[in-house]
């Protein structure tokens, strides 16, 4: 076998779901590894697709995180190997960063926290300090 073998792309992406959606929950990769009575090593090789996930072990990562088995397929091109998210999602494209931020613990935790504000006022002006960071952050 290689060394610098790379994982499939499916791997990675179904990986990403159950990182996606175990960070959505709040949980840990050491409590979901407990309710599989795996380590959290283990769960980290899984969420980056180096370790491919089995079908009793999707099952139970399923029930756990209390999905449906087809979530972690969701969003992904079976024809041409690629997480699509977007319909004209191409690899640099605004869509595919977006996927990856809103995939991200800081994305889940953003848009979480985002939708609780009932103010559109309030809303407005977090989006302007967003805007006026990020284009700080450019200078």
């Amino acid at each position: 076998m290689e060394k610098d073998k790379k994982p499939h792309p499916i791997d990675i992406h179904v990986g990403a779901r159950v990182r996606m959606r175990r960070t959505m929950l709040g949980m840990s990769q050491d409590k979901l590894g407990d309710s599989l009575g795996l380590t959290f090593q283990q769960i980290q090789k899984y969420e980056k697709g180096v370790n491919r996930i089995g079908a009793s072990r999707l099952f139970e990562i399923a029930k756990v995180l209390e999905i449906p088995i087809q979530f972690l397929f969701e969003d992904f091109d079976s024809f041409t190997n690629t997480p699509y998210g977007f319909a004209e999602n191409a690899p640099d494209s605004d869509s595919s960063m977006l996927m990856d931020f809103l995939s991200s613990p800081e994305g889940i935790q953003l848009c979480r926290h985002f939708a609780q504000i009932e103010d559109p006022r309030v809303r407005r002006r977090v989006i302007d300090l967003v805007k006026t960071l990020s284009d700080k952050e450019g200078e």
